[in-house]
């Protein structure tokens, strides 16, 4: 006889808070109770409390301790229906994705800066029973769009499976505790349950990075979970049906190496959104400075006065070559193997930003950039070197103002 681990028979409602889990105590029918965390219950989802845990001693907060605040402006003038165990409405949430000017005053930051629609469509599929799947090529925020989503659904951004060649099974479903296996054999104590069955437990989101990357066997796991709703346990003869709310944003790219492709039945089970490369080169400039400006706050760089120029510039070749073409179209282009996303183009200005600070006089300068250029552009020596050196001599070379960016470059070159 199979037992149905099932959420409580009387669920509260969007705005209506659910009571925590009590320590997992059976109803008198038999069924365990799915805890529902209420702000503030970080603790309890395993969470690490401690001074500077949002604040300047961590490195990288999560979405929702960095931008707490803006969710919290968010929720108090939120009016709207919120579906449940929703902490934001859906609008609510693309306001929080794309920024904006709250009625009180408040400024919202852009997290992404892109197509409204493409935002608004991602978060109205998380409002139905399909799955989200964000599409596109290295660098187009996959990563970053997926956590701020599950941080404004949820207020927890932390139910992650990192997909690599090596996930098993046991990352998607879930776990046990040898020693209580070996001890007393299956039992719910030996259970140790992973991110997507806690999602489906708390009615919260999940997040499945680099879905492609996860052997093809290792993916359909996610066929029953997402069709019918439900995780079998079938060493313990029980299943764990999902609460309303759960969901689950899987994020893919179809250029990298290692790439596994989805099945059609997987594949049916989502809704798939392509996240574009930056329409404009100003769109990629404005998107490179403000993460730049946030990462350096995060690392106690100075502000420098003077940046925009030398990103403009770094923004410039990262486009033409991944491209194949000039900014005005005239002369065409080999593209080297790397992606040039613009996820990387922050990575080289933050480089950039660091020297400059600490071994510079405090102004980014062409010397700054050239090195991580050239490591971002040259990852295969024997053919991307070639293409780097066609580019600087026939591009970098004759273009008006870029004289300093050239030798930098050919005396990183040499």
């Amino acid at each position: 006889m199979r037992v149905s681990v099932d959420p409580m028979s009387v669920e509260p409602g969007p705005s209506e808070p659910g009571p925590g889990s009590g320590g997992g105590v059976a109803a008198p029918d038999g069924r365990v109770p799915a805890p529902v965390h209420t702000p503030g219950e970080e603790s309890a989802r395993g969470r690490v409390e401690g001074p500077g845990r949002a604040g300047s001693g961590v490195l990288r907060p999560h979405a929702e301790d960095a931008f707490a605040a803006e969710l919290a402006a968010l929720a108090a003038q939120d009016d709207r229906s919120r579906p449940a165990r929703w902490r934001l409405s859906p609008w609510a949430v693309a306001t929080y994705l794309l920024g904006g000017t709250l009625p009180d005053g408040t400024v919202i930051t852009p997290k992404y800066v892109g197509p409204r629609r493409i935002v608004e469509v991602a978060v109205t599929t998380l409002a139905t029973d399909r799955a989200l799947l964000l599409l596109g090529v290295p660098g187009t925020a996959k990563t970053w769009v997926s956590e701020h989503l599950a941080a404004a659904v949820s207020g927890d951004s932390t139910l992650l499976v990192q997909g690599t060649a090596g996930t098993p099974e046991e990352a998607i479903r879930y776990g046990w505790n040898y020693a209580q296996l070996l001890a007393h054999g299956p039992s719910p104590d030996a259970l140790v349950p992973g991110p997507v069955m806690r999602a489906m437990r708390e009615g919260a989101v999940a997040r499945v990075e680099e879905l492609t990357r996860i052997p093809a066997d290792v993916q359909d796991t996610l066929i029953t979970i997402l069709s019918e709703k439900t995780l079998p346990i079938p060493e313990l003869g029980q299943e764990v049906l999902a609460v309303r709310g759960f969901n689950l944003i899987a994020t893919a790219n179809d250029r990298d190496r290692g790439v596994n492709e989805l099945s059609s039945a997987l594949r049916r089970r989502f809704n798939t959104v392509v996240l574009p490369l930056p329409e404009s080169a100003e769109a990629e400039v404005d998107i490179v400075s403000r993460r730049v400006e946030q990462i350096g706050r995060s690392l106690d760089l100075p502000t420098l006065p003077d940046g925009i120029d030398e990103i403009r510039r770094v923004v410039t070749v990262f486009r033409e070559l991944r491209s194949g073409v000039t900014a005005d179209g005239r002369t065409k282009l080999k593209s080297p193997s790397g992606a040039l996303s613009t996820a990387e183009a922050i990575s080289v200005v933050t480089g950039g930003l660091a020297l400059a600070a600490h071994f510079g006089d405090g102004v980014l300068r062409a010397g700054d950039i050239a090195a991580g250029i050239l490591g971002a552009v040259v990852r295969e020596p024997a053919t991307d070197r070639v293409i780097w050196q066609e580019y600087l001599e026939a591009v970098v070379r004759e273009r008006d103002g870029w004289t300093d960016f050239y030798r930098a470059c050919r005396e990183v070159s040499a």
